[in-house]
């Protein structure tokens, strides 16, 4: 018999470690090659982790909640002797890695080697200490992720005040949110920006008071996923200007142009819905409308070159942005294909951190749950998110070939689309949406 180690993935360039969520296997199951065997959760997504090999679940080293570096071994498949497998290299916990020599660099931003945490020896290697000229850059690069340092600077934070129970000391994700729930005596206090530059974000309001759970209630912690849902959509509303424009669209055309359509789709294995219309109508109207497909940065907007379009996949444990990559380049048929790959896998558990990196400009769809509209929340650092409402027939007054007018039934569903006022105007949204109305309205035949 032989033993094979998993480890923790690396789930994207960006990542350096991952939560252990949930072990689909225990001890002793029989495993298949790519079969998920425990589930994990990052900064960005959570993930199904197939096994590297079949076997038998012999050992497992992490348990759930447990937050480890990526490359840490977290079980032993046992398989049957002779097994051509390639067996990563073993644990420090078996073989601890010798010093490193004196001239080695220090540590940077580069991902940690994949081996789990072991003690430190005796006589550390030779490295900078943090000193008095150490730049917060440096400071920050060196004990910090992308994702954690982009949310001390939202929420103007001194990292050096949050104790890190990362590998080595690092500041994590969960303990940014924890430091933010804690009392506000315990925080540093904020650094104070300069008056005429824009405040980019401020800390989080202490608790409230807390909340007694009474006899017959039911008390659920929340999910990573939901803990950082709550942090964006709190910066979201404290960061930027939210204003709402809303238009309403007749689908009519579009309804029987998806009708035609719907077989032929059908026979390439592709689902033919009105969200994959609305995606292309937004996608070839971002080009000419930039300043909706901006960012924010400082007092700096940034053009995207772009146009990555997400959409807001409802879970049963909570929300995910997907993104389609340069949607404008894809047919209709593409954006549909999209459309239907991310939110299949994004409900299997199946998406990668690339998959939810770099959108530019959000749709969230709640009228596929029967809203007439909703005002939806500015997915950051974007400027511009749209919210489709129910499409379905309702009355409305027709114009007839004499001039005259009358009751008819009509397709129809309202789009409200929220801005950033700093730099997107009423009049800059309105043009954008007036234009997707026309393209909607008459949308090619041919565009599949």
């Amino acid at each position: 018999m032989a033993r094979i180690d998993v480890v923790m993935p690396q789930m994207g360039e960006s990542i350096t470690e991952g939560t252990m969520s949930r072990w689909i296997k225990k001890v002793g199951d029989a495993v298949k090659r790519d079969e998920p065997i425990f589930e994990i959760s990052t900064d960005k997504v959570d993930a199904e982790i197939p096994a590297p090999h079949a076997g038998v679940l012999a050992e497992v080293i992490v348990t759930e909640g447990q937050t480890v570096p990526v490359g840490t071994v977290v079980a032993r498949i046992e398989t049957e002797a002779g097994a051509a497998v390639a067996a990563p290299a073993p644990s420090p916990a078996a073989a601890p890695s010798p010093p490193p020599p004196a001239n080695a660099p220090p540590p940077s931003s580069t991902p940690p080697s994949p081996v789990a945490p072991a003690p430190r020896p005796a006589a550390p290697p030779v490295a900078p200490t943090p000193a008095a000229d150490e730049s917060a850059e440096d400071r920050l690069r060196r004990k910090s992720t992308p994702l954690v340092r982009k949310m001390v600077e939202d929420h103007n934070l001194d990292l050096g005040a949050i104790p890190g129970s990362g590998s080595a000391g690092r500041v994590t994700k969960q303990d940014v949110l924890s430091y933010l729930e804690a009392a506000p005596a315990a925080r540093a206090e904020p650094v104070t920006p300069a008056p005429a530059a824009p405040v980019p974000g401020v800390p989080s309001l202490p608790p409230g008071a807390p909340v007694a759970a009474w006899a017959g209630d039911r008390v659920e912690p929340w999910s990573r996923i939901r803990k950082l849902t709550a942090d964006h959509m709190v910066l979201s509303r404290r960061v930027s200007a939210h204003v709402n424009s809303l238009i309403e669209i007749d689908f009519t055309h579009v309804a029987g142009v998806r009708q035609r359509g719907k077989a032929s789709f059908a026979e390439r294995g592709v689902n033919l819905t009105f969200l994959a219309f609305i995606v292309k109508a937004i996608a070839d109207n971002l080009r000419k409308h930039p300043i909706v497909n901006a960012a924010v940065s400082g007092d700096n907007t940034i053009y995207r070159g772009d146009i990555n379009v997400g959409i807001a996949v409802a879970l049963d444990w909570g929300l995910i942005v997907p993104v389609i990559r340069h949607a404008d380049e894809l047919s209709l048929i593409g954006v549909a294909r999209a459309v239907q790959d991310l939110a299949d896998r994004a409900r299997t558990k199946r998406l990668t951190p690339d998959d939810v990196q770099k959108g530019t400009f959000t749709i969230t769809n709640p009228g596929g749950f029967g809203s007439y509209v909703g005002t939806p929340i500015i997915n950051q650092p974007q400027v511009a998110i749209l919210a489709v409402g129910a499409i379905e027939k309702r009355p409305a007054v027709i114009t007839m070939p004499d001039g005259s007018d009358a009751i008819g039934v009509r397709t129809k569903g309202m789009f409200c689309m929220a801005y950033d006022h700093r730099v997107v105007d009423g009049a800059d949204a309105d043009k954008f949406l007036a234009d997707v109305r026309r393209t909607l309205h008459a949308f090619p035949e041919d565009n599949a």
